[in-house]
């Protein structure tokens, strides 16, 4: 087997709102969305209009939103599971230092900056949802 490429497919309780998140707060791009009907896929949400999953990017990485129901119908492992995870979606980044001061400025409520043990300069925050996003730079 050879590994390209790790995308995180979020359950979510709302596409719009996520989205909203991922953009206003963490500056990421849509990708594409489709909608409720799913007979399409769209580059931007039209407003009236529900949506069932999208993709969002930022440089490198992608990330993946999906409904609960749709999410649920299709991925049938975690039909039982509540939504949400023990586990941190840890993402390496320039400019750390710019970057929690606008979080902190935005009222996300980031857990301290600091460097960790093994030479990470990092912090977390939850994203609308609840999921664990962790942030880091390696240290100077």
């Amino acid at each position: 087997m050879k590994a390209n490429k790790l995308t995180p497919n979020f359950e979510v309780k709302n596409i719009r709102e996520t989205i909203e998140f991922y953009q206003n707060a963490l500056g990421f791009s849509l990708v594409m969305a489709v909608p409720e009907t799913q007979d399409g896929i769209e580059q931007s949400l039209t407003d009236g209009k529900e949506y069932v999953y999208a993709l969002v990017s930022k440089d490198s990485v992608e990330m993946m939103f999906q409904r609960t129901d749709s999410f649920k119908e299709d991925v049938r492992l975690a039909k039982e599971l509540s939504m949400g995870a023990s586990v941190s979606f840890y993402m390496e980044i320039d400019g750390i230092d710019n970057f929690y001061e606008q979080i902190k400025d935005k009222g996300l409520n980031p857990t301290e900056l600091k460097t960790a043990w093994y030479g990470m300069r990092e912090f977390y925050l939850k994203d609308n949802n609840g999921y664990i996003l962790g942030f880091a730079e390696k240290s100077e």
